[in-house]
Order: C-alpha cells, then structure tokens, then sequence
C-alpha cells in the first residue's frame, strides 16, 4: 500500500477555503505532530523489524499467512469475530508497514503533505483527519471481507491516511504539484487518476485489491472532512449558541432570584431566609468575589 508521489507545492496561490501557506521547492518544516508520526512509524518499523520475525501461521480458508506478533494484534486482519470487533486495530494497522519501500513511499507523503496540512488546521485537528482517514481505510477493507467480496489479509500501513492527505491538499490547494514516478503531475489530475486506478484493482479484485480499498476510503474521508467544513462549522456554531443562550437564561434567573433574596434581607433580616436561599447568596456573594478578583 506505499504512496508512490511525493509533494513539491509551488510559491503564491490562494485557496479557497481560506488563506493558503506560501510554499516553494524545498524541504518542509516540520510540524510537531508530523515530527512524531514519523519518530513513531520509523521506530515500529525497526523495532519489527529486528526483534519480531514471522513465527506465527494465521489459517484462512486454504491459505497458511504468516505473521509476526505485531501483526497478529495490531494490524487488521478481519478474520474472525473477534478480530473484527477489536476496533484498536484501525488506528493501530497504520504505524506497521510491511517493507522499506512500504514505509518510505508512506513517509515521504506524510513529510511533504503533513505539514501544509497541520499548519493550515492546527495539530490537534491534523492528527483526528489523519487517523480518521487511516481508520476509514480499515474499516472499509473491513466491510469488504465481511461481505465476502475480498479475502481477510493481514493489512498494514498508513496509506489510507497519507491518500487522505492528498485528497484534502487537491481540494485546498490545487496548485500543488505532485510527482510520480520522476513526473511532475498536478495535484488534481494525480488524484483522479489514483482514484481510477485503486478502483479499477478493487473491482476486478487485482493485486493488492484491500489495499487500494483503504486508500480509497481514505481519500473519501479526506474529501469529505473538507467539503463537510462549511456544514461542521454551522453546526458548532448553533451549539455554541445554544449553550450560551443556555448560560445567559441561567444567569437572568439567578439575578431574578438574587434580588428576591435581598429585598427579603432588607425588609425581614438574615435570619428571615431559608438555608436554600441563603446558600444562593453564599454562592452568588463567591462567585462576585472571584470574578473582582478578591
């Protein structure tokens, strides 16, 4: 499942669905969540590497698959019941990778695509679209199987969440260019022509067919988080208003209650109010101390 196109942008363009970064043909810099995929992925693969072999053989239908204790728990492999409701597997299958030019075709992706992206959305919101793009890829791969169109595999890597990297960047920033194979392509036409090419292998069941599976889903969840924005931004907007609406009548109701209570102390005392209401003044008396800073 290795992404074979690496990210070279160009200087000067205008998303739009905002302001885009200003870019050139050189080395990115490094955004910290990118930083620390990269340190993760990198360090599973050599950990994997040196430490596990394949000692295991996983029986489906006539097949013997070998597999490493890494990959008999952390990669997909909807093979049985159990397997499949093991929803850790989604996020984990993405930081193994089955060979070195599995991991540096995935990594050069999230190096050159990562932080145009982390930049443009903040980290915490990258890392969600990055794993939710792996994750969709699981899954999907997994639907298949377990409709029977596809044969259970071990699967492995963070292709579906570096496709959805490039589906989001063809969307924000069409002017990138990518290349393939040593040819420059621009962002758009390579990702229309992945698109045709994984799914032509998906529905003809070709080599490596669940792998392009969970590349295609990845791009769809890339594609979809960002054409979802202005929908996702209408909807925090109407809770946030709701809340604060929510806060506003609260705190009306309170000042209602408050004034009842004092008129109460000014025409019968203290000794006039209930313990309720006299919690309420304690609370409400606090509350002004703290926001006037005693």
């Amino acid at each position: 499942m290795g992404l074979y196109d690496r990210d070279y942008t160009q200087e000067g363009f205008q998303s739009q669905f905002g302001h885009a970064p200003q870019m050139r043909m050189h080395w990115p810099k490094i955004t910290p969540v990118v930083k620390w995929l990269l340190i993760i992925n990198l360090a599973v693969f050599f950990v994997g590497a040196l430490l596990f072999q394949r000692p295991y053989i996983v029986v489906v239908g006539d097949l013997q698959i070998p597999v490493n204790i890494l990959e008999k728990w952390f990669s997909v492999f909807p093979h049985t019941v159990g397997t499949i409701f093991q929803i850790w597997r989604l996020v984990t299958y993405q930081f193994l990778h089955g060979s070195i030019g599995h991991i540096l075709f995935n990594m050069l992706g999230l190096y050159f695509l990562g932080p145009t992206l982390e930049r443009h959305w903040q980290s915490k919101k990258f890392l969600i679209f990055y794993l939710a793009c792996g994750a969709a890829g699981g899954l999907f791969y997994t639907l298949l199987t377990v409709c029977n169109f596809l044969a259970p595999a071990p699967m492995v890597g963070a292709s579906g969440a570096i496709l959805g990297m490039l589906a989001a960047c063809a969307i924000l920033f069409p002017h990138f260019v990518v290349f393939i194979m040593f040819f420059p392509v621009p962002i758009r036409v390579a990702a229309i022509g992945l698109t045709i090419m994984y799914f032509f292998y998906v529905i003809t069941k070709g080599p490596n067919a669940g792998g392009h599976a969970a590349h295609l889903a990845g791009m769809a969840a890339g594609a979809a988080y960002v054409f979802s924005r202005s929908w996702r931004d209408q909807f925090t907007t109407k809770i946030r208003t709701s809340r604060w609406k929510k806060q506003m009548t609260s705190q009306q109701d309170l000042q209602v209650e408050l004034d009842r209570i004092l008129e109460k102390v000014h025409k019968s005392g203290l000794q006039s109010l209930t313990p309720k209401e006299k919690k309420t003044l304690k609370e409400a008396t606090r509350a002004e101390q703290m926001r006037g800073g005693f």
